[in-house]
C-alpha cells in the first residue's frame, strides 16, 4: 500500500520488510543493477544503455567539479565508479548487497563498502551521488545526515530518483514498475525533493531529465500487465509510451520518468 505524508507530499510503503529482511527481495534475475551478465536480450539492452548513462555520469560530475573525491552510495557492481576512477577520481563506494558489492570489488580493488559507517568519518567528498537509491534507504533522514557529513563544503550530492508524477506513472497506475514495492521504499515527486534544501540544509541548483528511464519502467510495466505478450509487442509499446512520457513532461515543467537533482551545501 503507498500512503502519503500531508505535511510534505513524500509517499511511502506501508507495511513494507525490515531492513534486516528486505534482502532476498533483490535477488532475482530480472534485477539487472545488480547483475553483470548478458543472459536475456532485455539485459543486453539495460547494459548497452547503462554505458551510455555512466559517460553521461561523468560528463556531470566533470562540469561540476573537474576531478576530485566522490562517494557512490548504492554503486551496485561499479561502473560508474570504474569509469570515474579511468577519469583520474579517488573513489569510494557503498553498496549494501553482498552479491553487487563483491562483483564491484572485483574492480574496484575493494573501494567499496557494506554501509556508510565503514567510510572513515573523517573523508570527505567533493561529490557524492545516489542513483535511483534513495528511494530504498529505510532510516531515511537519519542516514542522508550521515551521508551528508562526508560532503566538503562546497560540495555537490546528486539523488536521482523516480517520478510518480510522470506519464509513464499515471499510464500503469498501480502496475507502473517504478513503484517496485516492497524494494521501493518511499515515493518523490518533486515537491518533496525539494524539501530537502529546508531539512537537510542544501540549495537546489539544477534538475535534469533521466530520458531513458521512460522506456525502461515502460517496458518493465509492460511485462506487469501482461506478461504472456510477445517480446516484440512488449517493445513497441514501450517505446511508443516513453515517447510520450517524454514528450508529455516538457509541457509540464519536468514531470518525466526520473528526475535527477543536484544539491549543494548552503
Amino acid at each position: 500500500m503507498i500512503c502519503k505524508c500531508q505535511n510534505c507530499s513524500l509517499l511511502f510503503t506501508n507495511p513494507r520488510p525490515k531492513e534486516e529482511k528486505i534482502g532476498p527481495y533483490y535477488e532475482f534475475p530480472e534485477y539487472y543493477s545488480h547483475e553483470k551478465n548478458n543472459k536475456t536480450f532485455t539485459q543486453i539492452i539495460y547494459n548497452l544503455v547503462r554505458d551510455y548513462t555512466v559517460s553521461k555520469k561523468i560528463k556531470l560530475i566533470t562540469k561540476l567539479k573537474g576531478k576530485g573525491k566522490i562517494l557512490d552510495y548504492g554503486c551496485g557492481t561499479g561502473e560508474f565508479l570504474q569509469a570515474a576512477k579511468s577519469k583520474g577520481w579517488k573513489i569510494k563506494g557503498v553498496e549494501p548487497t553482498a552479491k553487487a558489492r563483491n562483483q564491484a570489488n572485483t574492480i574496484l580493488e575493494n573501494k567499496v563498502f557494506e554501509n556508510i559507517d565503514q567510510i572513515d568519518e573523517k573523508k570527505k567528498y567533493d561529490i557524492i551521488s545516489l542513483f535511483h537509491v534513495l528511494e530504498h534507504i529505510h532510516s531515511l533522514r537519519k542516514t542522508i545526515k550521515k551521508i551528508l557529513s562526508h560532503l566538503k563544503s562546497d560540495g555537490y550530492i546528486i539523488i536521482a530518483v523516480p517520478n510518480p508524477e510522470s506519464f509513464d506513472a499515471q499510464r500503469y497506475g498501480k502496475d507502473w514498475a517504478g513503484w517496485d514495492v516492497p524494494r521501493h521504499l518511499y515515493h518523490f515527486n518533486q515537491i518533496a525533493l525539494k524539501n530537502f534544501e529546508q531539512l537537510f540544509d542544501l540549495e537546489l541548483v539544477e534538475v535534469n531529465p533521466m530520458l531513458f528511464d521512460s522506456y525502461y519502467v515502460s517496458l518493465l510495466s509492460e511485462g506487469y500487465i501482461n506478461p504472456s505478450q510477445t517480446l516484440i509487442s512488449k517493445y513497441l509499446k514501450a517505446v511508443k509510451n516513453g515517447w510520450k512520457s517524454n514528450k508529455s513532461a516538457k509541457d509540464q515543467i519536468g514531470q518525466y520518468s526520473s528526475n535527477l537533482f543536484i544539491f549543494r551545501k548552503k
